[in-house]
């Protein structure tokens, strides 16, 4: 087994597959590197002595600066090493992508729901959420009393462990309610936010767009919606946004006005009613097969480690390509943790006018983090830091690598809803959730997200499939892991076996004959980017 991995061959790093002591003779082609010091698996090894000031290079780029002297050998560290990266310039030659054979894909089809605006959804959802966060109290309740009626108890083994303890009684058993479900073909969800009133109006417009995109996407098939009535975000700015999103917009939308009922308790009993009768028309809805080209997969990455640029996020690269040339739609956000790669990216946008307006978002973006004393190189967080991911540009060339090598069709600010195949870069926070609610509200309706320490996160209206980096994390965590790609580590599978199994599992699931564990664990995360101040 080789314990170590030279990704590009202009790279002056090498990347420790396992932990390695201090003495050890490494082969690197048909050199031999000794190790000045112990180094754990994940982290990254000198080949050559390095001088304070040298660039250092992996994945072919640069993502790091020596800030001391680094005898060859030795382990980079956030001590030695700060972020730097090339400078972009304007898009190059037209990119030339290799298009992967997909002969075997082109006539699989997946399960799903079919409306009338084309789009495909890979669930049947009726989702509950607020205009603002004065009504989460109601959303709240709304999901207390469907949930009760309509599915079965919740969190029995919690509630007769702690039963046991009040009692003072072992094994204190408490049944729950299984029955079967009053609707077999429609999820109902419940969201609720902080927004809506009380920050700039640029973010009640932004929480609209997205909240519109929910929506419009297409594994929503109705929504009810809660309004207080005095808010900055009113119904007209959002039905208007709606409007814009799809004009032939045909699902059921139904808005309730707090402040025009009065009588709260009235509200909620005409919401109930008038819900429960839309619930019965979206049980009639059935699935259907459909091609691949329907799928529109997020692309995300979490609690990443040193290993999630090498295994993990290349799979989905894979996959990635694989579904644009099916027809696909693949969503590469996090623009945070794309600097570094810009001019690849630059190269790759079909036309001068997309290639602009990635660099415009990017760099309103960092100068906006700049203002408030920060930037995009303090991105890496703690957990990154500790298993290998040193400089921000280390960390973006391996997030980078999720999204493939395809053209990239599409440039999205946050908000805006995909209106072209093929790979789409959406312009989101680094935060996961934030990236995920997005790209959701973008239209995805499915996302791949890989990760290296784990994270529970998933989202009320699309299934979100968790790929650990490695292995160990596989088994340690496998109440949250769906697809392993530690076999890329282990050097047990290829990438393209792996990317096979991981298509596969990726029909499944959006045609709803497997449940990803945060469906499982009724993970249901929802947090919108705030982007502008509280007034």
């Amino acid at each position: 087994m080789n314990t170590t991995l030279k990704i590009e061959p202009n790279d002056n790093v090498v990347v420790a597959l396992v932990g390695l002591k201090k003495g050890s003779s490494i082969p690197i082609g048909e050199k031999t590197l000794i190790l000045k010091e112990d180094i754990e698996a994940k982290h990254k090894i000198a080949l050559h002595d390095l001088n304070i000031g040298d660039s250092i290079y992996m994945y072919g780029i640069t993502i790091g600066r020596a800030t001391q002297a680094i005898p060859k050998g030795s382990c980079i560290t956030v001590e030695n090493t700060i972020h730097k990266i090339n400078s972009t310039i304007k898009k190059g030659e037209q990119w030339n992508w290799k298009v992967p054979n997909v002969e075997q894909w082109r006539k699989r089809t997946f399960d799903g729901y079919i409306r009338k605006d084309g789009q495909v959804g890979t669930r049947n959802v009726w989702l509950f959420f607020p205009l603002v966060f004065c009504e989460n109290r109601n959303i709240e309740r709304l999901k207390d009393i469907f949930h009760k009626e309509l599915f079965v108890d919740e969190n029995v083994e919690e509630r007769a462990l702690l039963s046991s303890l009040i009692n003072k009684e072992p094994n204190v058993e408490i049944k729950s309610r299984l029955k079967k479900p009053v609707f077999e073909n429609v999820e109902v969800k419940f969201l609720t936010h902080q927004g809506g009133c009380g920050g700039t109006k640029e973010d009640s417009e932004s929480l609209a767009c997205l909240l519109a995109g929910y929506v419009n996407n297409p594994n929503v098939v109705g929504a009810t919606v809660l309004s207080l009535g005095c808010q900055h975000l009113q119904i007209s700015i959002f039905e208007t946004v709606l409007k814009k999103i799809n004009p032939s917009l045909d699902k059921p939308v139904l808005i309730f006005n707090q402040q025009t009922f009065g009588d709260n308790d009235r509200m909620m009993q005409a919401i109930i009613k008038d819900t429960f009768r839309g619930l019965q028309q979206a049980n009639l809805k059935k699935r259907k097969p459909v091609p691949l080209s329907k799928i529109t997969l997020g692309l995300e990455c979490g609690v990443s480690d040193g290993f999630s640029g090498i295994s993990a996020n290349p799979l989905l690269g894979c996959v990635s390509d694989r579904l644009v040339a099916l027809g696909g739609t693949p969503i590469l956000s996090e623009f945070p943790e794309l600097c570094g790669v810009e001019q690849e990216l630059v190269n790759r946008c079909v036309n001068p006018s997309t290639a602009q307006r990635f660099l415009d978002l990017m760099r309103t973006y960092e100068s906006s983090a700049e203002q408030v004393g920060s930037g995009f190189d303090m991105n890496p967080s703690p957990g990154n830091v500790k298993d290998g991911l040193i400089t921000d540009a280390m960390k973006s060339a391996g997030a980078a690598k999720k999204g493939g090598s395809s053209p990239v069709e599409d440039v999205l600010d946050y908000g805006n809803y995909f209106s072209k195949s093929g790979l789409n870069l959406l312009c989101t926070p680094g935060n996961d959730v934030e990236s995920t609610t997005a790209m959701v509200g973008s239209g995805a309706n499915i996302v791949a997200f890989t990760t290296g320490l784990g994270t529970p996160t998933g989202n009320p209206i699309a299934p979100v499939i968790k790929v650990s980096s490695n292995s160990i994390l596989a088994n340690r965590m496998a109440d949250l892991i769906d697809f392993d790609a530690g076999g890329i580590i282990a050097m047990t599978h290829s990438l393209e076996e792996l990317a096979d199994a991981f298509m596969e599992e990726l029909i499944l699931i959006a045609s709803g004959k497997k449940r990803v564990r945060a469906e499982q664990n009724g993970q249901e995360d929802f947090i919108p980017w705030k982007r502008g101040v509280s007034l």
